[in-house]
């Protein structure tokens, strides 16, 4: 079997007027994450490592930000797509480790149901899949309440 890895890595600014949606999950905050679509930053960088692990481009490359039919798009029905292109090219999830940076609101609260969002949109084992969480201590854009980041680390094998 063949194992490969991908690095994913997504950055958006918070804006007030728009939802905080974080591996699929709602919470409450007075800013969103802007972006063409939810802007969800965990899911975007997942699906990078992902698609990047099996050499399929970025999400840039598959969600356009100049394509209607994104606007405003639940990021778990893109990771839904990430995972049957996966699926189609005989490559099996073995494992995601991925860290949200955000300097508030605290999301330890919602990790576990991220977790189950990831898992049973990519039809993975919750075990599978690793989300952690930190601030920037209060430096940069991040820790000024300008943005969020994430990263992502996948591996898979090919079937």
């Amino acid at each position: 079997m063949q194992t490969r890895v991908g690095i994913g890595f997504d950055v958006h600014r918070l804006a007030a007027g728009r939802k905080l949606v974080l591996g699929g999950v709602e919470i409450p905050h007075e800013k969103g994450l802007d972006g063409h679509s939810d802007a969800d930053v965990l899911l975007h960088a997942i699906m990078d490592a992902l698609v990047g692990a099996a050499a399929l481009g970025d999400i840039g490359k598959h969600f356009p930000n100049t394509d209607p039919r994104y606007k405003d798009i639940s990021s778990l029905t893109l990771l839904k797509h990430v995972g049957n292109l996966l699926a189609g090219e005989k490559y099996s999830i073995v494992n995601i480790d991925a860290t949200v940076v955000l300097e508030k609101p605290k999301i330890l609260p919602f990790v576990e149901q991220m977790r189950r969002n990831i898992a049973s949109t990519l039809f993975i084992d919750v075990e599978q899949v690793s989300v952690k969480a930190t601030t920037n201590e209060g430096l940069g854009f991040i820790g000024h309440g300008e943005g969020a980041v994430a990263h992502a680390v996948t591996s898979i094998v090919k079937r």
